[in-house]
């Protein structure tokens, strides 16, 4: 199977690691197993839980306490509609290599995480791309959506929050779009690994898996969470379609680990206090970009409204690449450049890593422009 470059992973992989100070992160500020246990009401002596666990695969599904966890964060869902998978990335991927077969017409939003056009283009599936604009808020043309989706269409593919404009797709949207969906018997896989970080409000995005009968959320520990580490996400979706899941998955997932089963169900069965940390940290970050940029005339943007990105427009002779590669060489502050989501002109910042960093980048970004 050939399937094109994942432009954002292979800048990520090639940089992440040699930067001083990381704007590019996506996570809101990575918790340790301490902070974890302190979070939850623990301490280290819940540990010694984890000695007399023995390393077996555990159950495949993922553990039922697990699975009722990540139910519990959605209004209208069981532990029988909900699938442990290897990170969000794996659940993505084993939704598009259930559902999608060659010749299918698949339409993604774009800018999005490349996953959901490249690996539909992989398999053979006709593409349509729906093309999000700042000028409208970087939110969905309905009109334009029902256009591409009239002639026959398999799957619509959303990410949202929005990765990277940190647009946040409103309720009464997101019902118009599965209306549009229901009318031609689509699928909507709506990646919503940001879930729980707007900037308004108590914070919680509503689910595509709770308002349409045939709509499909994935989502992790990685970003609202602070927990990439542990590699663990899931999909939500109906029982039907998680049985033809399990098909796929057998085949390269089995079970994810039991020690990332055993956290994961620690940190969900406590997911209101993580996420009030994460919004601590997310909407006074905000606030700190917001008041950077309003002094920066060389850089514009649509304010993000969930999330941890934003993606911001320069107006500098030179491409993105370069830019952010200038900007990493001469200041150690790492962007991400747009050409990596095919927008150019404008870099991916991510705001949500510990306060100090974000300032203390930021003030180095501004000499970098001033020499520009």
């Amino acid at each position: 199977m050939k399937i094109d470059t994942f432009g954002v992973e292979m800048w990520m992989n090639e940089w992440e690691t040699k930067c001083e100070l990381n704007l590019a992160e996506t996570c809101v500020e990575s918790l340790t197993i301490e902070q974890l246990l302190e979070i939850t009401g623990r301490n280290e002596a819940d540990l010694s839980a984890l000695l007399h666990l023995k390393m077996t695969y555990g159950e495949i599904k993922g553990s039922d306490r697990l699975r009722a966890a990540v139910a519990s964060l959605y209004s209208k869902q069981n532990d029988t509609n909900i699938l442990i998978t290897h990170g969000t990335i794996g659940a993505n991927m084993l939704v598009h290599k259930t559902l999608i077969e060659r010749g299918d017409r698949v339409i993604s939003i774009v800018p999005t995480y490349q996953q959901h056009y490249s690996i539909p283009k992989s398999i053979g599936a006709e593409m349509e791309l729906l093309h999000l604009r700042e000028e409208t808020g970087w939110l969905p043309d309905l009109e334009k959506l029902k256009k591409l989706a009239g002639s026959g269409v398999k799957l619509i593919a959303l990410t949202n929050p929005n990765n990277p404009t940190g647009a946040l797709i409103p309720r009464e949207m997101l019902e118009e779009i599965a209306a549009i969906a229901r009318s031609v018997g689509a699928w909507i896989l709506c990646d919503e690994v940001y879930r729980g970080t707007d900037q308004q409000g108590q914070g919680m995005t509503a689910s595509m898996a709770d308002i349409y009968e045939k709509g499909i959320s994935t989502a992790g520990m990685s970003k609202a969470y602070s927990l990439a580490g542990l590699r663990l996400g899931w999909i939500t979706a109906p029982d039907n379609f998680i049985e033809d899941v399990m098909i796929h998955r057998d085949y390269d997932t089995i079970s994810v680990g039991m020690i990332d089963d055993h956290f994961a169900t620690l940190a969900l069965e406590n997911s209101v206090r993580l996420l009030e940390r994460s919004r601590h940290i997310t909407r006074g970050n905000l606030k700190t970009l917001s008041d950077w940029m309003a002094t920066q005339p060389k850089l514009s943007w649509v304010e993000p409204r969930s999330g941890t990105t934003a993606l911001v427009k320069f107006d500098l002779d030179m491409s993105s690449y370069e830019f952010c590669i200038s900007l990493l060489k001469q200041t150690g502050v790492m962007f991400t450049p747009g050409s990596s989501f095919d927008m150019e002109g404008y870099v991916r910042i991510g705001y949500a890593n510990n306060p100090k960093i974000l300032q203390t980048g930021l003030e180095r970004v501004s000499d970098f422009l001033l020499r520009h």
